[in-house]
């Protein structure tokens, strides 16, 4: 994606004289989002064990832990260690600040979740948060160990080394939680795993980058250190309030047992956006990075990355939607049918999150990410005051309020960031066409194949699954072949190294 225009496209449409770092950029793609794929197969695979040992009512409490960790996190520094990234040139007295910068930040929030506890579990009526959050405490201290480590190999665009500790780091916490459920812990499953996950990742990453540097508290003269990291700061401070809002709100009004299936509908709808984009999210910025200078190679790359993306993204979440019922019960059990309403209507509105994070790494590579802030500004207000008015409609309400905050925060980040990119909101919705109008078509016909055929035979779940999944991918692959034939050879040429013809920088 951004590979090839970085390869291929000059500031006048010709060729770039850096094959190798198209190559590089291929590569780092490959490695970060074929270790991520394997990594979530180990992961779901004791997901889907551990989901039928554990109770609703342990995720909603979890979930509950979740807000109050994620708006902390905020803090730990990983925004002032990423502008180590966008940097032309680092010396190492700044690898040491930001080190140091990095532990101080992070032994804080440990020491403030640890006093903090008792509040959290006050204000959710629930005595259990308290010990949940002390415990889960110990992950702030992992973060130094993997944000440092992390950021000065992705700035070389090394990420095999770290795909190797990532998916070593998947093995631990999938087996910790795999170990502790079957031993009958419950909730604890859920802190005990990630804590194993995060702190395999942290000494992982020390020995693989060999960064042993010891941390200097002498904070004199980082000030782009701190202005950019500032900035990627508030940025997600305000993403957290936007997307954990909503949890913040549902637990003082509903009880554990509902809150866990929402939660969970809304963690598997979020699985491709979570999980995946964020890869490459993290390749695309120090590629971005480096043809920042080159106006026409960005615009080419961000739009390509909207198209081969939602080739991808929107049969995921069309097809989804359309097979949730079967998808619950058979995966997680007939306690989880819950969840289906959620994950239906979720899924239509994380298509339009899915391309709004793709606007982040672009901005942050132009040395703008104000603009980034503002965006997620807007989400801050949007989502909470959506998710309030959505709540007294109770959780399916919370749902809804997602598919009309989505596309206003899409529309939004696309006009803010679009000026400064040279492209239009057209040119953007041009690019999630191709796989998004043949998707759309799939999820009708499979819904009305649902309903009309498969539905009078009254099939068990896995059978029914399996004949919707492969109807939605005969239609959705025949669809491309008929109308997308050059979005196939696009997503081709990322596999196979082939130059693409000479193409309109603006998409």
């Amino acid at each position: 994606m951004v590979s090839e225009s970085a390869d291929f496209k000059g500031s006048d449409g010709g060729e770039k004289n850096e094959p190798a770092f198209g190559d590089r950029v291929r590569s780092a793609v490959i490695w970060r989002s074929g270790s991520q794929i394997l990594a979530q197969i180990i992961t779901w695979s004791v997901t889907l064990v551990v989901i039928r040992l554990l109770d609703p009512a342990d995720y909603g409490l979890f979930a509950m832990t979740q807000v109050i960790m994620s708006f902390l996190a905020f803090l730990n520094g990983w925004g002032f260690a990423s502008a180590l990234v966008q940097s032309d040139s680092v010396d190492p007295f700044r690898i040491r600040q930001a080190f140091g910068l990095l532990l101080l930040l992070n032994a804080m929030l440990a020491a403030v979740q640890l006093l903090g506890a008792p509040l959290a579990a006050a204000y959710y009526g629930q005595p259990q948060v308290a010990d949940l959050l002390r415990v889960q405490a110990l992950i702030f201290l992992a973060t130094p160990f993997i944000a440092l480590p992390e950021v000065m190999m992705s700035r070389t665009l090394d990420f095999r080394r770290q795909a190797l500790v990532n998916l070593v780091a998947a093995l631990a916490g999938a087996g910790t939680a795999l170990g502790c459920a079957l031993a009958g812990l419950g909730v604890w499953t859920l802190v005990y795993a990630p804590i194993a996950l995060f702190w395999t990742r942290a000494i992982g990453l020390t020995i693989v980058s060999r960064l042993l540097v010891w941390p200097s508290f002498d904070f004199r003269g980082c000030g782009q250190i701190v202005g950019f990291g500032s900035a990627v700061l508030f940025s997600q401070l305000f993403w957290l309030v936007q997307s954990q809002s909503d949890v913040f709100i549902a637990g003082r009004r509903f009880e554990p047992h509902a809150l866990g299936l929402y939660a969970e509908a809304l963690f598997l709808a979020q699985i491709f956006m979570a999980k995946f984009v964020p890869p490459l999210n993290e390749v695309a910025f120090p590629a971005y990075s480096r043809i920042k200078d080159d106006p026409a190679a960005m615009r080419w790359s961000f739009l390509k990355t909207v198209r081969v993306l939602m080739l991808v993204a929107a049969p995921f979440y069309c097809g989804l939607a359309v097979t949730a019922a079967p998808m619950v019960e058979t995966l997680f059990g007939t306690k989880w049918l819950g969840m289906v309403p959620y994950i239906q209507i979720l899924s239509l509105a994380l298509i339009f999150m899915t391309v709004q994070i793709l606007f982040a790494p672009v901005n942050n590579a132009l040395g703008k990410p104000f603009v980034t802030m503002l965006s997620s500004l807007g989400g801050a207000i949007l989502f909470p005051t959506a998710f309030l008015i959505g709540a007294e409609w109770g959780l399916i309400g919370i749902a809804w309020a997602w598919l009309v905050a989505a596309p206003l925060l899409y529309l939004l980040s696309a006009r803010m960031t679009g000026p400064r990119l040279g492209i239009s909101l057209w040119q953007v919705a041009r690019a999630m066409l191709p796989g998004l109008a043949p998707a759309l078509v799939m999820a009708i016909a499979v819904a009305l194949a649902d309903r009309w055929l498969l539905g009078p035979l009254a099939l068990a779940a896995p059978i029914r699954l399996t004949l919707l999944v492969a109807l939605g991918a005969l239609l959705y692959t025949a669809l491309l072949w008929l109308l997308e034939r050059e979005a196939i050879a696009e997503v081709m040429r990322l596999v196979i190294r082939r130059r693409p013809p000479a193409a309109d920088a603006t998409g």
